[in-house]
């Protein structure tokens, strides 16, 4: 299994009033990870859609590990996963640059959905996500 990274570093406006990056945000980075990782393997989110065809997020795992502050650097990785013929995952990990401290781990699942909400992923979506 390949992993995919992207970097980030900690803005802040992110942090909440304790000085870390508040739950919420976690979310935003792992989406935008995730849309990097489809981009790299030639598929195109925003396309999609436009095509009628809605990656949609299902259910989302995530274990809080650490916190990371105003200023941290960080990567976020993105591993895919097939979980059935119509839902797919991605294994994602929030890793702290300095220390290589895993401060997030994460399961998101998702689907492809038509404009009708009736299942459609596209063809070869899987095989273009594990090549």
């Amino acid at each position: 299994m390949s992993v995919f990274s992207v970097e980030f570093k900690v803005r802040d406006y992110e942090c909440d009033m304790q000085g870390i990056v508040n739950n919420g945000v976690y979310f935003n980075y792992l989406e935008h990870a995730r849309h990097e990782f489809l981009l790299a393997k030639g598929i195109d989110f925003a396309q999609l859609a436009r095509d009628k065809i809605n990656l949609v997020v299902v259910r989302s795992e995530m274990d809080y590990k650490a916190s990371l502050t105003s200023g941290d650097r960080f990567v976020v990785t993105v591993a895919f996963e097939a979980v059935s013929k119509v839902r797919f995952g991605f294994r994602q990990q929030v890793v702290r640059a300095a220390d290589g401290k895993v401060v997030l781990d994460g399961l998101v699942i998702g689907t492809a959905i038509n404009e009708r909400g009736r299942p459609a992923i596209p063809d070869g979506f899987a095989e273009r996500l594990t090549a």
